[in-house]
């Protein structure tokens, strides 16, 4: 039986992946004076900002944080953009029940004003973010922890994602998992790492869960 969701946010809950690919365009710019291909770049979305510029440049990687994040906090609310029917699968979720949490890779103060941009943060019954966890996705801990909190077993929790970190950690932790199909990964490498669902839209986890709780009740 699903009693919580675990999302992602960013390129899950909200369109950010412009937002994200311009942020470590204007870092690698203004730290490095070096250009990046942007199939590369994607490589970095879902896992933390530090382990991403450390992999980039050790000696430079809180020259290029810093420079992401002047970006992506002055342009966040110009750049990132709503999916459609997002507020509507949450409210739906929520009214049957289902426990809500946020786990993702980004700093508290942007995840919080990321959920107020598009109308969703009162809805969330936790979040967890890097500040929270010693260990972040792929590794389980940041979805073990919003388990914890939300007061439910993995199994009882479905982790959804536009990202094999996602994936990853869901299976980590021991819940279901989901992947959303408008993600900037290829579809081949997500179903590598074979998710329980598959989604073209949000609203569609109303009817999974609906049918494995009917399954699991009969």
């Amino acid at each position: 039986m699903i009693k919580a969701v675990l999302f992602d946010l960013d390129g899950t809950l909200i369109n950010t992946n412009r937002l994200i690919l311009e942020s470590f365009k204007y870092a690698f710019k203004t730290a490095l004076n070096m250009e990046m291909e942007e199939e590369k770049i994607v490589r970095f979305f879902g896992e933390p900002l530090v382990k991403s510029m450390n992999s980039v440049d050790p000696e430079n990687a809180e020259k290029l944080m810093d420079a992401f994040r002047s970006f992506n906090e002055s342009q966040h609310d110009i750049l990132a953009e709503h999916y459609e029917g997002t507020v509507e699968a949450v409210k739906a979720l929520k009214e049957r029940g289902i426990k809500l949490g946020i786990v993702t890779s980004k700093r508290k103060p942007m995840t919080e004003r990321s959920l107020k941009l598009i109308k969703i943060y009162d809805e969330m019954d936790v979040i967890i973010t890097p500040e929270d966890t010693d260990k972040h996705k792929p590794d389980g801990t940041p979805a073990l922890l919003a388990c914890e909190r939300l007061g439910v077993a993995p199994k009882e929790a479905l982790m959804v994602g536009d990202s094999i970190y996602d994936v990853q950690c869901g299976k980590n932790a021991g819940t279901s998992t989901c992947i959303v199909t408008y993600s900037s990964f290829s579809m081949e490498e997500l179903m590598s790492y074979k998710p329980d669902y598959v989604i073209d839209k949000l609203m569609e986890l109303v009817n999974i869960i609906e049918s494995e709780n009917i399954e699991k009740v009969v």
